[in-house]
């Protein structure tokens, strides 16, 4: 990354961390190493999208998953969280970027449109926000014991994992299954960058101590296998984990003399967005070791 890349990713993540309060320009320019007659222009420049603006998609973003994945907080209180005076006005600024008011938008979400406005952005928040560097001092080697869980297998593009993740939730809910006591996991049998849209593999999956029974959902149970696995801890978006599970395969596994057991990468979400700031979401990423 260049040095103006890691000045604005510090921005960037100031942004993210206070989504809740007023801008501090003078802090972000300071951050940035720019003047504040320099550094708006700047981060126009390379995100191609004003600071304010910035802000106020992510506000939205976090209201779109609000509004899709929890039912039970109200259109209202998630337009003042999102730092709306009133519902109008909070309406015509959701039904601007994505398309839908809240109300359409809560009940029948059209992830095209979403991914359409959202996913450039965060694109372009990639090339700033690659994932810190991989510090082989926090990798532990821990014994995964073998877990039962019902599983809800997304087959296809990643754009149709927002869709897949509420298909997924909603049988939770239905069933009676919290995160608080059904732990929550992710099969990443693919690669992204070098998997065939079409072919891409994810599984959402909860731990249950039956079988799970015939239903509409389409879940089904599977079991992850005990055994050793090396794991890593992740804080923020799984979309800029990449950097540390490369490193983790490139770097970390030929030094160890460790060798791959026949089960893909999973992962473990301990924390949720938008449950809690994106950037305090925490996932364990397990690669399973002979």
């Amino acid at each position: 990354m260049t040095a103006i890349g890691a000045r604005f990713e510090r921005v960037i993540r100031e942004i993210d961390r206070t989504l809740d309060h007023p801008l501090d320009m003078d802090l972000l320019a300071d951050k940035a190493a720019y003047s504040r007659f320099h550094f708006q222009r700047q981060f126009s420049a390379l995100l191609g999208i004003g600071v304010a603006d910035y802000q106020r998609l992510m506000r939205l973003n976090r209201a779109g998953h609000q509004l899709a994945f929890r039912p039970e907080q109200s259109v209202t209180d998630i337009a003042y969280e999102a730092a709306y005076q009133n519902l109008e006005s909070f309406s015509r600024a959701f039904k601007r970027a994505f398309g839908q008011s809240p109300t359409a938008f809560r009940k029948r979400p059209d992830w095209t449109t979403w991914h359409l406005t959202y996913d450039p952005l965060l694109d372009l928040k990639g090339q700033f926000m690659p994932g810190k560097t991989l510090d082989p001092e926090t990798i532990r080697i821990s014994l995964f014991p073998e877990t039962l869980v019902a599983a809800l297998e997304h087959r296809g593009p990643q754009t149709g994992l927002t869709a897949s993740a509420q298909q997924f939730i909603a049988w939770r809910r239905a069933y009676g299954l919290p995160p608080s006591r059904h732990a929550t996991f992710n099969i990443l049998y693919d690669d992204p960058k070098a998997t065939p849209p079409e072919d891409f593999r994810f599984d959402f999956c909860c731990s249950v101590s039956a079988p799970v029974p015939d239903n509409g959902y389409g879940m089904v149970t599977k079991t992850i296998p005990g055994g050793r696995c090396a794991v890593i801890r992740h804080s923020g978006s799984l979309d800029f984990a990449e950097a540390a599970i490369r490193s983790l395969y490139r770097d970390w596994l030929p030094e160890s003399g460790e060798e791959l057991r026949d089960f893909p990468l999973f992962v473990q979400r301990l924390s949720f967005y938008p449950d809690v700031p994106e950037h305090e979401a925490e996932t364990d990423i397990f690669l399973p070791l002979k």
